[in-house]
């Protein structure tokens, strides 16, 4: 079991004065005050999540020049090539980007890159087709703003070149400044740019925000303006954006669009997964239909997700979901297999206690390269980058993901001589290179890093030690409010102190939930499920207390376990009867401080 850091924050407010001003109790308040929600107007955003609060557009460097150069497109019916990606983010950027200029008018076509023959972005190939079939406009979304030599090649074509993105901009760096590198494009749309209101967009949140400006220019209504939300709010939880600001506010706008959607290709994945429209929170995009998406570009090509989001017959639409569901189990089962793999190489390696970890996976498929990464991050908390092969002899790609005090693209960008492709940014990075590089590449990461064994120790914060008498269906109804939950606005997390474990029990088709009737100091009695990894959790139960103490439990017999843990509080509705019960998200033995 790794080690874990547990902080109770220790941020001060007038809570008493925040919880009569806005209608909220207590806890709520405080846990707004964690989550950087300070002043009157911030709250209101928080609160209230109104489109109004959205920053203007024309305030992102080129946005106004890149609507310009769209507008004189469409009203010379210029065809406009969508140079889109192969994840959530590329398939909603592209798909909202050519709905939008054909309600202008205009003409739209999507063209996307094979993942495994040739990577991400915007690339020579898409280029050429693209003019061949008569496009004068290039338009990239959620790529281009490291695609020099396809850039290039279309503006030699005498293409209008329109960069649309959200990564980190490339720089070289000269006497400790940072030289930034731009395309040659003729306008560059790209909240990471210097003097933009709100970096933190994703690739659709981007799009949506130029077709809003727009639609503006042209002075027409966006009478499509909620399906762009609904594909806007997919895609900034898929790409694991920081659900902060107009972020937040434009997933929890597109989220109640979706619980009411119309969209026959959202409904129909949404049937075959089992989940109905009024259901849809960010963890059901994040765990359920993100991946699904994901899975068309991964396995395949995004031709199969467009061809479900384009749908206009709903039996044509469910077949198209069955194939993307089909997709992702199949996406599930070599991340299974990958995983696996990368784990026994670390396990052996001599390089184990290094801080960052390069992984190669021989004959890996590469498109689940990222989410292994993923997977040995949260194992061992450290930075890592998968590799596997590349379609070109001796060369190898990798997808990196990163912890919160090491930013990869950064410390990447030290060694871009090294790469024949790089993109990425803070959490996420990939890149193509020589594979007789790997070990220079490993030796040099390793020897910048400053990272401290204490940052490489996970940082749990605890939002209240809140006993479980404290739990009421009042309190989880009033938490609710600060939904959207995801990244930077992580869901409420509680501290109970001293929890004896009255019955223990492994349940679910694959046993891999653990079930526990627990009960507080004060006597309380509530259900407790915990949905990490069973294995481990009963190994720290066994090492700590013993088998007899965990044989007892799973009895229902007296015992000596007391444990410590983190929770989050939710009602539990079965066969029409409501009871509260905690979901436990870390647990330890020593009690909390």
């Amino acid at each position: 079991m790794k080690k874990e850091r547990w902080r109770l924050y220790a941020k001060k407010a007038d809570f008493a004065a925040i919880s009569k001003a806005y209608g909220i109790n207590q806890v709520t308040a405080r846990i707004m005050r964690n989550r950087g929600v300070e002043t009157k107007e911030e709250i209101e955003s928080y609160l209230k999540g109104d489109l109004d609060y959205l920053s203007d557009p024309a305030l992102m460097k080129d946005a106004d020049k890149a609507a310009s150069l769209l507008e004189a497109a469409i009203a010379n019916n210029e065809l406009i090539a969508i140079s889109s990606d192969f994840d959530n983010d590329g398939i909603f950027s592209g798909l909202l980007l050519k709905e939008a200029i054909i309600e202008l008018g205009g003409r739209a076509a999507i063209f996307t890159p094979n993942r495994v023959m040739e990577g991400y972005g915007v690339n020579s190939r898409i280029v050429e087709e693209a003019n061949a079939n008569g496009a004068s406009v290039l338009l990239t979304c959620d790529n281009g703003i490291a695609a020099f030599e396809a850039i290039d090649e279309a503006k030699k074509l005498g293409m209008t070149v329109i960069v649309t993105d959200h990564h980190e901009v490339p720089f070289e760096e000269h006497d400790g400044k940072k030289i930034y590198l731009l395309p040659k494009a003729d306008a560059i749309v790209d909240p990471k740019q210097e003097d933009c209101p709100f970096k933190s967009l994703c690739g659709t949140g981007v799009a949506y925000q130029l077709m809003t400006l727009l639609f503006r220019r042209m002075k027409r209504t966006m009478s499509c303006q909620e399906i762009f939300l609904q594909y806007t709010a997919i895609a900034t939880v898929a790409d694991v954006m920081e659900l902060v600001g107009e972020n937040r506010i434009l997933v929890r706008k597109g989220l109640s669009y979706l619980n009411h959607t119309n969209h026959i290709g959202l409904r129909a994945l949404m049937e075959v997964c089992g989940i109905s429209p009024e259901q849809v929170r960010a963890y059901h995009i994040g765990f359920i239909l993100g991946p699904c998406f994901n899975a068309a570009g991964r396995l395949d090509t995004i031709v199969h997700a467009l061809a479900l989001l384009e749908s206009k017959e709903y039996d044509q639409a469910l077949a198209l979901a069955g194939e993307l569901w089909a997709m992702n189990e199949e996406r599930k089962e070599l991340t299974r297999v990958g995983t696996e793999r990368a784990v026994e190489l670390i396990e052996h390696a001599t390089w184990k206690d290094e801080h960052v970890y390069l992984v190669y996976i021989k004959d890996c498929h590469e498109s689940v390269a990222g989410i292994i990464a993923g997977r040995l991050r949260e194992r061992y908390y450290r930075p890592v980058l998968v590799f596997t092969d590349a379609s070109e002899e001796g060369q190898i790609k990798a997808s990196g993901r990163s912890i919160d005090d090491y930013d990869m693209f950064t410390e990447l960008s030290a060694f871009r001589n090294l790469f024949l492709r790089f993109g990425g940014h803070k959490m996420a990075a990939g890149l193509t290179m020589e594979k007789k590089n790997l070990e220079i590449l490993r030796d040099g990461l390793n020897a910048r890093c400053t990272l401290t064994q204490t940052q490489l120790m996970p940082l749990v914060m605890i939002d209240a030690a809140m006993p479980l008498g404290y739990i009421s269906e009042e309190v989880i109804a009033d938490l609710e409010k600060l939904e959207p939950f995801g990244r930077a606005n992580e869901k409420p997390l509680f501290a109970q102190q001293h929890l004896s474990v009255l019955r223990l029990s492994r349940i679910g088709k694959n046993r891999n939930v653990v079930k526990m009737s627990v009960m507080g100091p004060e006597g309380i009695i509530m259900d407790a499920l915990y949905f990490g990894d069973t294995d481990v959790f009963f190994d720290f139960l066994e090492e700590e207390y013993g088998r007899d103490n965990v044989a007892a439990a799973l009895r229902g017999m007296r015992n000596t376990i007391d444990i410590g843990v983190t929770y989050y509080p939710q009602i539990n509705e079965f066969q029409g009867k409501r009871s509260l019960q905690i979901v436990i998200q870390n647990y330890c033995r020593v009690s909390l401080n």
